[in-house]
């Protein structure tokens, strides 16, 4: 009887767990749509923290795989667990709700966005390396006489529009052939180097700049205290209402940009993102307080990305996106209610087939089966598992091998009846003879699982951690659960035999 007391406190404290664990996963998606978005974003994110997530193939959004291009191969690992933080960084304040990001393998980061359709914008802020330098720019005449020196066709493309040497952008790719080639580009400089302008649009043309600059940055944007999204409010009217991005500095950028701009007031300072420059601002004075202005944002969207991934920092290695999907969100609905219907009914049918052809005993493993599914869904939220599509098949698959268990027990207790054991004992010889054939299977079950989880990625890996779970659970309810069940009726009931 103490023992069976035991055993019954273990299943309740399984239960109040499993409820416990549940309780944020319900309050969450009971939330209606519309009450949704008026919570607090730090409201949502702390429920979100404990409530289980659902995977991309769920919800909808897009996966990602990128690959570390470290220059020197024993710095990878290092390269991509830098990388690793920084995109994490790039995507929390990007503000994407469950972001899954994670290394895989020695150069490779995959990324899940749960919820997020907008494929190039998430490109932009997760690929882009965000380098971003300060260089002082040559006057024109000096740029114009080394472009004309390097190559004379360049010359007849050139024209000047509003201080700047431009061309016209169907030249681009021409004009950027030439400048690479070694004997062009070994007549430059040795201390400057040629870099292009973003291309804009005037008098129905596009055009783009192209700038002589210091090849050495003058200030490092590695010094960015902060970077704040904004609408320009200087004197210049053609940036006014223009987005800009407001930058700080923190001590040592701040020393070095008031050097910098104290020494060369009256020349252009670039600022150069990427090897691109951004704008090209005219020193008007010593500038002591490590504040800059990124101009030249064609929407308040672009300037507020800049933002984030100037905040978040530069990535220290370029990254390579090898592989790329979306779900739309309207086939993660389909894909939810399909295997919702599945499960349901599977379940629906395996119970009806139990309570017929085993009657009491069908009922008591229908308890144990619809007990399992609540400890499974409560283990996936404890852990901070994903549910996603190939998670509901493995919870599927589970239902089956849940009830698998008690027929395998029910027909060894059948078998001890046949031979003329009573009751009592035909259980206790059942329960025995099924438990070894009942691990061994679970055992080699699990083990594949587990292979599934170590190395499968996604939506694999969801398979392999519900099917995981699920046969925990699944050994649990039947060998553990049913079992007191059945001492329950033949120890305290006193009951002598049950319909089997």
């Amino acid at each position: 009887m103490k023992t069976l007391r035991w055993k019954f406190l273990v299943i309740l404290l399984v239960i109040l767990f499993s409820f416990i664990s549940l309780l944020p996963t319900i309050q969450y998606y009971s939330i209606p749509k519309k009450e949704l978005e008026k919570k607090p974003r730090e409201e949502i994110r702390k429920l979100l923290n404990r409530a289980l997530s659902l995977g991309l193939d769920l919800v909808g959004g897009m996966y990602l795989v990128l690959k570390v291009k470290a220059e020197e191969k024993e710095k990878v690992k290092d390269a991509r667990d830098r990388v690793l933080e920084i995109i994490r960084n790039r995507v929390d304040q990007w503000g994407v709700y469950e972001p899954v990001i994670q290394p895989v393998g020695e150069d490779r980061i995959m990324v899940q966005l749960p919820g997020v359709m907008e494929r190039e914008r998430a490109r932009e802020i997760i690929g882009k390396t965000a380098v971003l330098t300060f260089h002082l720019v040559e006057d024109l005449e000096k740029t114009k006489k080394v472009l004309e020196k390097l190559n004379e066709s360049i010359k007849l493309l050139l024209f000047l529009y509003r201080g700047d040497i431009v061309f016209e952008e169907i030249y681009f790719d021409s004009i950027r052939k030439i400048l690479k080639k070694e004997d062009i580009n070994n007549l430059l400089p040795p201390d400057k180097i040629i870099l292009f302008g973003k291309s804009f649009e005037a008098g129905g043309k596009r055009l783009r700049s192209i700038f002589l600059l210091n090849r050495e940055p003058d200030v490092r944007g590695e010094h960015i205290k902060d970077a704040v999204h904004s609408v320009y409010q200087g004197d210049d009217p053609v940036l006014q209402n223009t987005p800009v991005v407001n930058l700080s500095f923190d001590r040592k950028g701040t020393i070095d940009f008031a050097k910098v701009t104290g020494e060369n007031v009256g020349r252009r300072l670039a600022i150069v993102l990427d090897s691109v420059v951004q704008s090209a601002p005219r020193i008007a004075q010593k500038i002591p307080t490590g504040n800059a202005q990124i101009t030249g944002i064609e929407t308040m969207e672009e300037a507020r990305d800049l933002a984030v991934i100037l905040r978040a920092g530069a990535l220290p290695a370029p990254v390579e996106i090898e592989e790329e999907r979306s779900v739309g969100p309207l086939l993660g609905k389909d894909s939810i209610r399909r295997g919702i219907q599945s499960a349901i009914l599977g379940g629906i049918l395996v119970m009806i087939f139990m309570a017929i052809y085993y009657v009491t005993g069908g009922f008591i493993s229908n308890f144990a089966l619809i007990l399992n599914l609540i400890i499974i869904l409560a283990l996936l939220s404890f852990f901070r598992g994903t549910l996603t599509l190939p998670g509901i098949a493995g919870l599927v698959l589970t239902i089956g091998m849940a009830v698998d268990a008690n027929v395998l027990i029910f027909e060894r207790i059948r078998e001890e009846l046949r031979l003329g054991k009573s009751f009592k004992a035909a259980v206790e010889a059942g329960y025995q003879r099924a438990f070894v054939t009942i691990l061994d299977a679970n055992l080699t079950t699990i083990i594949a699982a587990l292979v599934l989880i170590w190395f499968g990625t996604g939506p694999i890996r969801g398979f392999g951690l519900v099917l995981t779970l699920g046969i925990s659970a699944s050994f649990f309810t039947a060998i553990f659960v049913t079992r007191a069940i059945f001492d329950y009726f033949l120890i305290v009931r006193k009951v002598k035999k049950l319909a089997i």
